[in-house]
């Protein structure tokens, strides 16, 4: 018989080999999952939790947020949006230092508030600001990473897919871990702006200033994207004041999105096909992980393996912010072979219990871990923001994307240093909603 603690460290370790390998996450969680239910409760048992966990976790009216979310963010992309949100902050502030980078980080930002998926921002990006920095003669290393970090910030500004599925498997308020995010997604952009400029004027040979615009000109770009701002007001002004669940406020958001979308001239039947077929895509991918993964959660709860991390760490004669800064540094390095969705997915159930047990508040944990988890993609080797840059325009080494996004690592960094020593940022937005 074997000792259930040895069996459930041996999984993680069996796991991290199958990830190392290639294997998708989803195959290899529900893999080691079900071999581990196998052989600590045998067949019959370990067909009928796999088979039941999954729906019995996921089968919920309030997980509904996630497809409407994501559905916000293609409607808009198809429609056209996402350009006129570029369009509009370069006609803002092109004329500044690194005008074009600002405003890619500004767009992205906008796009961010009805994408809750950093990819697809990094994707959209790069066909629409990065030929535009490109062309204007900027530095080819700086206008990709640029692109590659402002797609992060998808996931912090709401609607957030990672703080949703954070939510779910931490069973914490998803209203909540959505209003913390608004003010560090917020201050995340505001940093890179920062970092941005600061970079422009000590080399100004990165890039021009570009043209001034009149402030008629820049009033009607802003009646551009003034849809935009309706949808995050409906999300935003919904979760603060309680009138409308997550759920609703995805619901809304998605069907505002579409009246906008259909009152614009290039939204097409084909577009709107497009749209709801990627939302599809994405979403069947995103819950084929979550469920996999529960299989796995399932038999590390029964092995022990999270009480007894837990009871270790607690143990140890060290400060709890130590600890904190040793279990963000264990992510920077998973971060380095894994996707940030199954990085969560896999370590949350192993470190929430300790994190409990430290006396850190769940929704300003879960701000912290998705900012660490923003850093891991635009750090190699994995960097998914990256590669997806590099996917669209091949012709830019990876080497030079990851270059250019390098200060943003920098600011990163900063911003979480900033938002641990500051807690309030993160938390006076949920409690001042449920006061």
């Amino acid at each position: 018989m074997f000792d259930p603690t040895v069996l459930g460290f041996a999984s993680i370790v069996f796991l991290l080999v199958l990830v190392a390998l290639g294997v998708r996450i989803f195959v290899a969680a529900a893999l080691t999952g079900f071999l581990g239910l196998l052989i600590m409760r045998g067949w019959t048992a370990a067909i009928g939790l796999a088979g039941l966990t999954p729906y019995a976790k996921t089968a919920d009216y309030s997980f509904s947020v996630l497809p409407m979310f994501i559905l916000i963010g293609f409607l808009a992309y198809h429609a056209g949006i996402t350009r006129s949100l570029f369009e509009a902050a370069r006609i803002w502030v092109g004329r500044l230092n690194g005008g074009l980078a600002v405003s890619t980080v500004l767009a992205t930002a906008g796009f961010a508030a009805v994408s809750g998926a950093s990819t697809a921002t990094s994707a959209v990006f790069s066909r629409i600001a990065l030929p535009e920095m490109l062309s204007r003669g900027y530095s080819v290393s700086i206008s990709a990473g640029v692109v590659a970090a402002g797609g992060t910030l998808a996931s912090l500004i709401p609607p957030s897919g990672i703080l949703v599925i954070y939510g779910i498997i931490a069973e914490t308020s998803i209203g909540k871990l959505l209003l913390a995010g608004f003010v560090p997604g917020i201050l995340s952009a505001a940093i890179y702006v920062g970092t941005v400029i600061i970079m422009f004027r000590l080399r100004p040979d990165l890039g021009p200033r570009g043209e001034a615009h009149p402030m008629l000109s820049k009033l009607k770009a802003t009646k551009g994207v003034s849809g935009v701002a309706i949808v995050v007001a409906i999300i935003l002004g919904g979760l603060y004041t309680g009138w409308l669940t997550p759920t609703e406020t995805g619901a809304a958001g998605a069907f505002v999105m579409l009246l906008l979308c259909l009152a614009r001239k290039e939204f097409t039947a084909g577009k709107l096909k497009d749209a709801l077929i990627e939302t599809v895509k994405v979403t069947a991918m995103i819950f084929a992980i979550i469920w996999s993964v529960l299989i796995y959660v399932r038999f590390l709860g029964f092995s022990g393996v999270p009480g007894e991390l837990a009871e270790w760490v607690l143990s140890l004669d060290m400060n709890r912010y130590t600890i904190l800064i040793m279990i963000l540094l264990f992510y920077v390095v998973l971060g380095m072979f894994m996707d940030a969705i199954g990085m969560l997915l896999l370590t949350l159930p192993i470190v929430i219990p300790t994190i409990q047990g430290l006396g850190f508040n769940e929704i300003w944990f879960g701000i912290i871990l998705v900012k660490m988890a923003e850093i891991c993609l635009i750090t190699p080797p994995i960097g998914l923001n990256c590669f997806v840059v590099h996917g669209v325009r091949p012709d830019i080494p990876m080497s030079k994307i990851f270059k250019g996004a390098f200060p943003f690592f920098i600011a990163d960094v900063a911003t979480v240093a900033v938002l641990i020593m500051l807690p309030e940022i993160v938390l006076w937005l949920p409690e001042a909603m449920s006061g």
